[in-house]
């Protein structure tokens, strides 16, 4: 009796894994109708909004892709997923770059951490730690960070990829590119409680989100990877020069 436990218990969990999966499933063929009020990212920054600051300052307001400027998703896909209408949901070729990028950071700041512990620290100073941690470089696509955001929480650890990927997959054999873009640009962070496209273009420009010029649309895109640093300056030269950067390159964007 005792020896059947563990494979009652694995059994279980199979089950338990393969009823959330059709859970996923479902809630992902619903969306070529239903447009989602609320992802997973959006209800834990609300979480975090009311627990730090005791308020909610919230800015979000869909609108269908036809309402979504052609400008904003040629410079998002420029800036973010440059072969979004050509991949399967997983960029291959650029999560073997970033990988291989990351290796190479990390193997820098480890050798940095390794001097620095050796030399004396000042007076009052802690002695730095041998390892270090570099900065992760991504290399997810659209479709990828749209599973992310949806379902998943913002851990890092093997089992959350390897349901990242299973999403983006579903995503991608349920829904068409034009319907994954138009959920991704009506829920991504542009700031801390500005969520979606209309909210972005009237937060920094004051104009709807079917207005964006190419300029505007760029230094949107700009922003995306880090929007809540960027909001204290989207006039940087940093964002400044990289918008000028992407608008060069979304002439040549085909949209899906």
């Amino acid at each position: 009796m005792l020896r059947r436990l563990p494979l009652r218990l694995l059994a279980l969990l199979a089950l338990g894994l393969l009823a959330l999966q059709l859970y996923f499933l479902a809630r992902v063929a619903l969306m070529n109708g239903v447009d989602p009020q609320s992802t997973s990212f959006q209800r834990s920054e609300i979480w975090r909004l009311a627990s730090e600051k005791h308020e909610v300052a919230w800015s979000q307001d869909w609108v269908p892709d036809a309402r979504l400027s052609n400008a904003l998703k040629r410079a998002v896909i420029a800036s973010e997923d440059a072969s979004f209408s050509e991949h399967g949901g997983v960029d291959w070729e650029a999560l073997e770059k970033a990988w291989d990028k990351n290796q190479r950071e990390q193997a820098r700041a480890d050798k940095r951490a390794r001097a620095a512990s050796k030399a004396p620290p000042r007076d009052g100073e802690k002695p730095m730690p041998a390892k270090a941690q570099a900065k992760v470089i991504g290399g997810s696509t659209i479709t990828q960070q749209l599973a992310k955001n949806l379902f998943l929480s913002g851990e890092r650890h093997l089992l959350r990829k390897g349901q990242e990927f299973i999403l983006t997959f579903m995503l991608e054999a349920l829904l068409s590119k034009q319907r994954i873009l138009e959920i991704y640009l009506n829920n991504v962070e542009w700031g801390e409680g500005v969520f979606g496209a209309q909210a972005a273009a009237r937060h920094y420009f004051r104009v709807d989100a079917a207005q964006l010029a190419p300029w505007q649309a760029a230094r949107l895109a700009v922003m995306l990877p880090a929007p809540k640093r960027f909001e204290k300056r989207p006039g940087s030269a940093y964002v400044v020069g990289r918008a000028s950067t992407i608008e060069a390159r979304m002439g040549a964007v085909a949209l899906p």
